[in-house]
């Protein structure tokens, strides 16, 4: 998704989103022609069903699934009066200590956030139900988690949404993610695996929670959207950036949590087992699908009215 020269003739939204994201105008160029059909698709799915609906968007680390998933939710409030709101599956990680507490009496791998088990997601489910609820008239609290501190924010600081909610948007690097078969886990496909889960333990614990909590949570969902990378090859060079734009954004002195490029490498690899699979599985499940190239351009779209994802 290109960067451009300004343009001074589009709506003030969009000049908000793109600075606040810091991109280039060339990417309303790309939102322009693919997702503000899907826009459409979305808002006139609503209307028919005339109920809050909820829309899982898949993407691995570093798609742009979380810019995508804001473009979506704003679209929806500016050119369609919906109230939408853009939720990611980050900010419901547990806290730093309860990741500590997992480390400590199941597995050290643990302690890392990202994989199914490290997420509250009795917390996360509680939050999309109060969101759907179109008569509840007290506000939803919506936890934030600061990944510089790596730890979810106080809750004085989560957001609070006070009015009734049109459109869900959840987005995921592991939203569509299937629990996989023993034979399957019993192979390590990564060097983490072989050398520090060798018994199997913390992918078997990260499975039965796929199986237990993820897969349930699947039938929530009205609309499935996925952005599919060209490889799990990519996943370092767009993790990178992303890790580098965030550190943009600290402060002197607050980069401390951040990880180099050695750190990095290790810590995808906590991620490949699930990523890979939704690569290959997921593609055929989805409600709308976008091929991405290596340069995170868009090069196809799929359709389908009906989506697959629930086991």
């Amino acid at each position: 998704m290109t960067s451009g020269t300004r343009q001074h003739d589009t709506p003030q939204w969009q000049d908000d989103f793109i600075q606040r994201h810091q991109l280039g105008t060339g990417y309303l160029e790309t939102a322009r022609k693919w997702f503000t059909p899907l826009v459409h698709n979305l808002a006139a799915h609503q209307k028919r069903a005339d109920r809050t609906i909820l829309v899982a968007l898949n993407g691995c680390q570093g798609s742009g699934k979380t810019t995508v998933c804001d473009f979506l939710g704003t679209s929806l409030r500016e050119e369609h009066n919906l109230q939408a709101v853009a939720l990611s599956l980050d900010d419901f990680y547990l806290t730093h200590a309860q990741r500590q507490a997992l480390a400590a009496s199941v597995n050290p791998l643990l302690a890392t956030r990202g994989v199914p088990g490290t997420h509250d997601m009795a917390l996360l489910r509680e939050t999309l139900e109060q969101l759907r609820d179109a008569r509840r008239d007290k506000p939803v609290a919506v936890p934030r988690f600061d990944k510089s501190t790596d730890d979810r924010r106080q809750p004085p600081d989560w957001d609070s949404i006070t009015t009734p909610v049109q459109v869900v948007l959840l987005e995921g690097w592991c939203l569509g993610a299937r629990a996989q078969s023993p034979t399957s886990l019993a192979r390590p496909i990564n060097r983490l695996e072989e050398d520090e889960d060798a018994a199997a333990q913390w992918r078997s614990y990260s499975n039965t929670i796929l199986e237990r909590d993820f897969q349930p949570l699947y039938t929530l969902f009205d609309q499935w959207i996925m952005l599919r990378a060209p490889s799990f090859d990519c996943v370092f060079e767009w993790r990178l950036e992303q890790e580098r734009k965030l550190a943009a954004t600290l402060p002197p002195g607050q980069t401390g949590k951040l990880m180099d490029d050695r750190a990095l490498r290790r810590f995808i690899q906590h991620y490949e087992r699930i990523t890979r699979q939704c690569l290959s599985a997921l593609p055929d499940r989805v409600n709308h699908l976008f091929e991405l190239d290596e340069q995170r351009q868009i090069v196809a779209y799929t359709h389908r009215e009906q989506a697959s994802v629930s086991p």
